[in-house]
């Protein structure tokens, strides 16, 4: 459990949650790039992200060895996409701007973005309790 703060990083991501921070209590990174998130932007990535990847795993089992997939997600402001095969797969973004508010557009190699997922899933990141939970569902 991580109430006051969160910090992890990896070759090609990194993560960090420090909850009383207003407005933007998270950041995120990859390759040369980082961001500062809302809570509750943080939150929507978050469950996007791991809507994709459940999404992924049902099907995975039913891809050819050289068949490949891209998925995609739109959930209010966000675009989010996860491309790959049966394996091994990339996760990228979209955050888009809106009234006078900043636009962000991100991705992850394949190594980073399973780290990140890994990393991300037991995070709950409502501003009320910024704690982690166990397993995927969070």
């Amino acid at each position: 459990m991580h109430p006051a703060g969160f910090a992890a990083e990896g070759e090609g991501w990194r993560l960090a949650l420090e909850a009383g921070r207003h407005p933007f209590g998270v950041l995120i990174g990859g390759d040369g790039w980082a961001a500062e998130l809302s809570l509750a932007e943080a939150a929507e990535l978050r469950r996007g992200l791991l809507e994709l990847i459940e999404q992924h795993t049902a099907i995975a089992g039913q891809l050819m060895a050289e068949e490949s997939l891209e998925l995609e997600l739109e959930r209010g402001p966000w675009w989010l996409g996860l491309c790959g095969d049966r394996r091994c797969w990339a996760l990228r973004f979209v955050l888009a701007p809106s009234d006078g508010q900043r636009g962000l557009e991100g991705s992850w190699t394949p190594a980073a973005s399973a780290a990140l997922a890994q990393a991300l899933a037991p995070l709950v990141l409502e501003p009320a309790g910024c704690e982690t939970t166990e397993g995927l569902g969070g």
